[in-house]
């Protein structure tokens, strides 16, 4: 009896030493991450491969790290393993664009800064359900982690005959490219990623919202420092309160909203009452540069909306929207003064398109310089070259808008001369013109015209290589491309 006893307090002695040790490193093991208001801030952002998401978290954390004062060192980490993170003290914060309705009883989350819908995407092509009930049976995949499993997982209290796939390792647009290519029937996305997706897989639709839109925030442990919760609720009213955090969203979600129908109604009201007052310098342009008037009308419209005096947050201005460097180059003194800004503009379009090889034909010369306009010279070069590797033409417009919006993807910009840009948004930019360009033909010629009467994409004068280049000379102006790198992209 006394020896079992003996025994039985030995191993209670060793079981309270073990406990103690554990403690102890665990102590050791959390006292590596520095204190958030000793100088360096630690978060946990998205994997680059999430694109444009991961980019504007990281610009999120970098603006806050810099209230504090502080360096600020990110952690990629996969969406299914955020939680666990935080949960180990890893990192002071996740940046992670979290549902913050999560019932995640360990975690806490600041305040919501964008809400966004949870929707299935499928393919168009086929039959699609009407009713989250309707998804029992099919394939419906979804990314592991994400705020689209969190909503998932609500629904299915309702629905338990409710089954998808969870994968690891692949980003929503990898989804979505599997159900634009019939390897599934669904997925789950937001609204957002959906209207990205749609520039090169025109056959997704949204069927159905999964659940009550994600409200987005950042997260933490629950035993996270009050006042740095105190400190990023402060943070999060300061940036909405001076516009900051809304010109983000623009910045890096803005053009996918520009996907919805255009509107007509709107853009024919200041056809007839804005338009007037500057149509004879887009005739200026036109005579100076051999160029549609409409199509340079067109341009500043979707700029500008015809605003001589239009001012972006990175100091873009001007009639024509251009930037401090180009107006320094088509000699501009007041990028506010409305011919100057358009004959800039105009030249400037010159410009690209002269740059370009002689053989591109036009329309294509047309809609291309004009995406290059937008993005800059090098990343329509390197979108160019996407397009090549992927066996198609190069000179065609057609083609190249399929891979434009590639440039923010991490597996395609690394490779590439120029890196990150926002090609969807020269994309969508692009298709506006052409539409509003149309628009200004129809309602110049009348109503009884049609299409092919109505539209003439080729030069009024066309500029043959020798000539343009005579202009160009004139004009004082080399070339557009200079060292490659765009000049509206690094103003914004």
């Amino acid at each position: 009896m006394w020896n079992s006893t003996r025994r039985l307090q030995t191993v209670l002695t060793g079981l309270s030493l073990l406990l103690v040790a554990c403690v102890l490193l665990l102590v050791v093991w959390r006292s590596q991450l520095p204190a958030w208001n000793a100088g360096k801030l630690v978060v946990i952002v998205p994997e680059t491969a999430h694109g444009a998401e991961a980019e504007f978290e990281r610009e999120l954390a970098q603006l806050f790290a810099g209230r504090l004062n502080a360096a600020l060192e990110t952690v990629p980490v996969p969406q299914d393993q955020v939680s666990s993170a935080l949960l180990k003290h890893n990192a002071h914060l996740a940046a992670a664009s979290l549902r913050s309705e999560t019932g995640v009883a360990a975690l806490r989350f600041g305040p919501s800064y964008q809400s966004v819908r949870e929707l299935v995407v499928c393919n168009r092509d086929n039959q699609s359900p009407k009713k989250l009930a309707g998804l029992a049976g099919m394939k419906l995949a979804v990314v592991a982690g994400s705020s689209q499993e969190v909503a998932l997982r609500e629904v299915q209290v309702k629905f338990p005959e409710l089954q998808w796939q969870v994968r690891h390792k692949v980003t929503v647009q990898d989804l979505l490219a599997e159900v634009a290519e019939g390897g599934l029937d669904c997925a789950a996305t937001n609204e957002l990623q959906f209207a990205d997706a749609r520039n090169y897989h025109p056959n997704l639709v949204a069927t159905l919202d999964i659940a009550q839109p994600s409200k987005l925030a950042w997260g933490f442990p629950e035993d996270v420092d009050p006042a740095l919760l105190e400190q990023v609720q402060s943070f999060f009213a300061n940036i909405q309160r001076d516009g900051t955090l809304r010109r983000l969203l623009d910045r890096y979600y803005g053009h996918s909203k520009r996907l919805a129908t255009m509107d007509a109604a709107a853009f024919i009201v200041r056809r007839n009452t804005v338009l007037p007052r500057y149509r004879r310098l887009f005739e200026e342009a036109s005579t100076l540069t051999g160029l549609d008037w409409q199509l340079l009308a067109a341009l500043a419209y979707q700029e500008s909306q015809w605003d001589p005096l239009a001012t972006s947050s990175t100091n873009v201005r001007g009639m024509m929207m251009l930037t401090e460097d180009t107006a320094d180059r088509m000699k501009v003194d007041n990028r506010l003064d409305a011919r100057e800004s358009i004959l800039a503009g105009a030249k400037y379009l010159t410009l690209l398109k002269e740059q370009m090889p002689d053989h591109i034909p036009e329309p294509d010369r047309t809609w291309l310089a004009l995406a290059a306009y937008n993005q800059g010279y090098g990343h329509l070069e390197d979108a160019r070259v996407l397009t090549k590797r992927a066996g198609l033409n190069p000179d065609s417009w057609a083609d190249v808008k399929k891979w434009m919006p590639m440039l923010n993807r991490p597996g395609y910009f690394e490779t590439l001369k120029y890196g990150y840009a926002r090609g969807g948004e020269a994309v969508i930019l692009v298709e506006s013109i052409r539409s509003y360009s149309d628009m200004l033909r129809r309602l110049e010629s009348g109503p009884s015209s049609t299409a092919s009467d109505a539209i003439s994409y080729s030069l009024r004068e066309p500029l043959v290589s020798i000539q343009g280049k005579k202009l160009l000379n004139k004009w004082g102006l080399k070339n557009a491309a200079g060292d490659g790198k765009t000049t509206r992209e690094g103003a914004k």
